[in-house]
This record gives C-alpha cells, sequence and structure tokens, in this order.
C-alpha cells in the first residue's frame, strides 16, 4: 500500500487502522475525521509560536522553531501511538497533508510504525463530506407528539433491519429545551457534518431511510441545508400514541432529574409559555406535582409541533394511531408501508 492514500482508500483502511489527527487540540476540537485520536504535533502555544515565527522571520526559521519545540517530544509520540495501535500501524493526517503529517509519520516509522498519510490531509475530508450530504437519499420522516417515543421506535426499526440514521444522536441532544438533560457537550455544527457525511456515505439512495422529524436545529448544531431541505420535502408518518401513555413515559423520564435543573430548562421557553403559564408550570415543578408539569409542556410542543406540520405540502402525511406504546406492534406497522 502507498504511503500517502488518497480519501477513499484512507476512509477504507480506517475500518481497521487506528487513526491519528496530528493538528493542535484546538483544531481537533473543532472538528476531526469521525475516530480520530489527537496526538498534537504541535500544541496550541507551539502553534501559535511557530505562525509568529514565520510571519516575522520566513518558513525556515519556523520550521527551525518547530523541531527546537517538537524535538524533545518524539518519545512521547511514540509511546501515545504505541497505546493507540499496539499492531504499530496507523493513519495519519493533518490540515493538508503537509510537514506535521509527515513529521509525525517519519518518527513513527523510525520506531517501527506503518504509516500511511491523508494526500490533502482534512481539507480533503471535509470537502468530501460536504459534498456526500448532498446526495439524494429516499428518507421516510417519522414524526409524532412529544412523548410518542420516536427515538426508541427508530432504533427499534434499525434492530429490524430497516436503515436509520439517528440525527439526534449525531448531535448529541434530543431536540428541544430539554434536549440536553442527561448529556453531555454537543459536537460543532462542522463535526456534526464530518459523523452524519460517513453514515450518509454509507446508504443505498433506492432503500428507506428513516430520519426522525427535526427542526432546522438540533440544539445548537445546525442540520445541512441540503439534507434539511430532503426531509422538507419527505412523506411523514405520524405515530399518534395516547396522551396518558405519554404523560407516563414522560413523567417517569424527567422525574429522574432535579428540580433546579428542570427549572432552568422550563425558563429557556418563559417567552413562548407567556409569563401565566411559565409561574403556574415553575410552581408545580416546586409543589413536585410533575403530572401538571409535564402537561403544561406538553400543552406547548404539542402545539408548536402541530403547527410545524401545518407548513408541510398537503398529502405528505401519512396518520397511523396506536393504543400502545409496544414497540413490536408499532414496527411491525411501520415496516409493512409502501
Amino acid at each position: 500500500m502507498k504511503e500517502a492514500l488518497r480519501l477513499d482508500d484512507f476512509l477504507l483502511s480506517t475500518k481497521s487502522t487506528p487513526i491519528i489527527d496530528v493538528r493542535s487540540p484546538k483544531e481537533f476540537e473543532h472538528a476531526h475525521i469521525p475516530g480520530a485520536v489527537n496526538i498534537p504535533l504541535l500544541n496550541n502555544e507551539h502553534r501559535a509560536i511557530i505562525g509568529t515565527t514565520y510571519k516575522e522571520s520566513g518558513r525556515e526559521k519556523a520550521v527551525i522553531k518547530g523541531f527546537e519545540l517538537v524535538g524533545p517530544e518524539f518519545s512521547r509520540f511514540i509511546n501515545e501511538a504505541l497505546v493507540i495501535s499496539p499492531q504499530k500501524k496507523v493513519l495519519v493526517y493533518c490540515w493538508r497533508g503537509g510537514m506535521r503529517s509527515n513529521i509525525m509519520a517519519w518518527v513513527l516509522k523510525t520506531a517501527g510504525f506503518e504509516t500511511h498519510t491523508l494526500i490533502g490531509g482534512y481539507k480533503t475530508y471535509r470537502r468530501w463530506a460536504l459534498e456526500v450530504i448532498k446526495t439524494a437519499k429516499n428518507i421516510r420522516i417519522l414524526g409524532g407528539l412529544t412523548g410518542s417515543g420516536k427515538t426508541e421506535i427508530l432504533k427499534g426499526l434499525e434492530m429490524r433491519g430497516e436503515l436509520v440514521i439517528d440525527l439526534e444522536g449525531i448531535a448529541n441532544h434530543k431536540g428541544s429545551a430539554f434536549g440536553s438533560l442527561g448529556l453531555g457537550a454537543q459536537p460543532s455544527t462542522e463535526q456534526f457534518e464530518n459523523d452524519l457525511a460517513l453514515a450518509w456515505d454509507g446508504i443505498d439512495s433506492e432503500k428507506v431511510l428513516w430520519l426522525e422529524d427535526e427542526s432546522s436545529n438540533i440544539g445548537k448544531v445546525k442540520i445541512p441545508d441540503a439534507v434539511f431541505d430532503m426531509m422538507k420535502r419527505a412523506k411523514v408518518i405520524k405515530v399518534s400514541i395516547p396522551e396518558d401513555i405519554r404523560l407516563r413515559k414522560l413523567v417517569e423520564d424527567y422525574s429522574k432529574f432535579p428540580k433546579d435543573v428542570l427549572r432552568e430548562c422550563t425558563l429557556k421557553i418563559s417567552k413562548r409559555l407567556g409569563h401565566l403559564r411559565l409561574a403556574q408550570s415553575l410552581e408545580f415543578l416546586e409543589a413536585g406535582d410533575m403530572e401538571s408539569w409535564v402537561k403544561m409542556m406538553l400543552e406547548y410542543y404539542d402545539k408548536a409541533y402541530l403547527y410545524c406540520l401545518s407548513q408541510r405540502e398537503a398529502g405528505t402525511i401519512v396518520e397511523m394511531n396506536f393504543d400502545t406504546d409496544d414497540l413490536e406492534i408499532i414496527c411491525k406497522k411501520l415496516m409493512d408501508l409502501n
């Protein structure tokens, strides 16, 4: 195999070979190739120093300064790479596939590693990702009011062999003012696009792809315009579950969280609730009346979701009514659709 790989060969190799991103921690944290581990050739401070040296004294001085800073770190690079890949085989990339990845590859090869770099670096992957998510897919949208268990239904469909992409899972957010509860930080929109592109590329365009109904943003992450446009044109299967079942599920879910956290989330939609409903909902929350609090939240979110559905083209919404939340029954009927 060539030492420097084109993107298609690089991505194929990632299925069995660890990836090292040698860019600075700041670059890596913003966005990276999915699955990569950061072993920065230059930390944030070093990168700034070399950038200043380059501007003030030129490339040669910057390169010398770089080796002064990086040279003492070579043994650490090797030890960290051994943790990632005891079999001593790695893929390496930087921003453009230039000096940083080549230096890291040279250091690791000197220590007996088999290394392959990415031609064009992360920049090439990024261009590819933005093109991939423009590819048309045969999308079917799973809709339903809050508490209908859409995420669980999608997981059920996937377990039964259907093609599913969990947008909320990739965004690490459940898509409402309460969507961050129990979850960590969200990725950047760029990272979301990178992760989505890999999933998107693996989908057969002739087969049905299930996505959950979403607004254009999932928390702080924006769905790519091309994908969202496809979602807006797709058929929506609206799963209707009895309100008492939705209420029970939501009370169970939200009772796990402290009152102060729920209060903070409720305040995020204070303007939309209005002064009176906000005050009432906070009183219910403070009193521990979770059922009444959830009912008020449902009143708001149901109205908002039904309005969004009303903006879709006529004939694109199919409603399926269930008197149960049994996944086996729901998934079977959804899979029986043409």
